[in-house]
C-alpha cells in the first residue's frame, strides 16, 4: 500500500516520528472506490475523511427538483468528504461520488478521535488542513458574488488545470453556477479573443 503521498502532505506541516508514524498508519483505511460509487451520500453519516492517493472526485448537493449544485472537485493529495458531516456525526448535507477509479487512504472518526490522543500533534495539522480549507470556502463564496462568470471560469481554469482535462464541462458549469450552454458560450469567446 502507498503511504508515502499522506506522509509528505502531513510532513509539510508536522513532523511524526517513526514511532508516530507507525501509530498513524495502523489507524488508517486503503480503499478503492470504482468510477461513479460514492464515498458519502447525502443523508448518510460521513463516516471517514479521505485523502487521495490517486483519482478525482467531486462533491455536490442535489436539491428537491433532483439538479446538482457542485461545490467541489479533488485530486491526488486532495482531501474529500463532507466535513459537516464527519465533524458532528450526523447525517450529510453532500454526496462524495468517484469521477474516476480512485484510490484514498480514510481515517474513521474514532481512529481520528483515539489518534489526537496518541499523538497530540495531529491535532495540530487537521486544525491547519481545516482552516485552509474554510479559507479557500470563503474566498470562492466572494468570487461567486462579485466576478462575472467569464472571469469566474478563468480563475478556475488558472488555479486548477489539471481538473478542467479530468472533469466533463457540465460539472465545471455547476461548480461555477452557470449553465453547460454559457460556459460553451464563454469557451467559444475566449477562442475568439486570442
Amino acid at each position: 500500500m502507498n503511504n508515502k503521498p499522506l506522509l509528505d502532505y502531513i510532513n509539510i506541516y508536522i513532523n511524526l516520528t517513526v514511532e508516530e508514524k507507525t501509530i498513524l498508519l495502523s489507524k488508517i483505511i486503503h480503499r478503492n472506490y470504482l468510477k461513479g460509487q460514492y464515498i458519502v451520500q447525502q443523508g448518510d453519516i460521513c463516516k471517514s475523511a479521505n485523502f487521495i492517493i490517486s483519482g478525482c472526485t467531486k462533491t455536490f448537493y442535489t436539491n428537491k427538483e433532483g439538479q446538482e449544485h457542485t461545490v467541489m472537485f479533488s485530486v491526488e493529495d486532495w482531501w474529500t468528504s463532507d466535513l459537516g458531516s464527519f465533524i458532528t456525526q450526523t447525517p450529510a448535507d453532500f454526496n462524495v461520488q468517484c469521477l474516476e477509479n480512485t484510490e484514498l487512504i480514510q481515517f474513521t472518526f474514532e481512529n481520528l478521535e483515539e489518534l489526537y490522543t496518541k499523538i497530540p500533534k495531529l491535532e495540530r495539522f487537521f486544525r491547519k488542513i481545516i482552516e485552509r480549507a474554510f479559507v479557500a470556502s470563503q474566498k470562492r463564496i466572494i468570487k461567486n458574488f462579485s466576478l462575472a462568470a467569464k472571469e469566474h471560469y478563468l480563475i478556475f481554469k488558472e488555479t486548477y488545470p489539471e481538473i478542467e482535462q479530468r472533469v466533463p464541462q457540465y460539472m465545471i458549469a455547476s461548480y461555477l453556477g452557470i449553465t453547460k450552454e454559457f460556459l460553451s458560450k464563454i469557451k467559444s469567446q475566449l477562442i475568439h479573443d486570442q
